[in-house]
């Protein structure tokens, strides 16, 4: 018998960012290591700001999203509560 795993479609704007054509070690780094790499690409995409709508919604806890640390966004929640 085969069962086909249905998965999610990724959102349209990934496509178009910045982070899909550079690796991921920018946006995901080892703890302690810079995220200004990561900054500095996501200042440039046009989807910085639905990528940070993304993760922002989705509560994504690891990497840069939308030119924001964890910590950064951390923040950023706690203040519009």
């Amino acid at each position: 018998m085969h069962f086909d795993t249905i998965t999610p479609a990724a959102p349209a704007w990934r496509d178009q960012a910045l982070c899909a054509q550079t690796g991921a070690d920018f946006f995901f780094p080892e703890p302690g290591s810079s995220v200004r790499e990561a900054k500095r690409i996501c200042g440039m995409c046009e989807m910085r700001t639905a990528c940070l709508e993304y993760a922002l919604e989705n509560d994504e806890r690891f990497g840069v999203w939308g030119g924001m640390s964890e910590k950064e966004r951390l923040q950023l929640r706690r203040a519009s509560d």
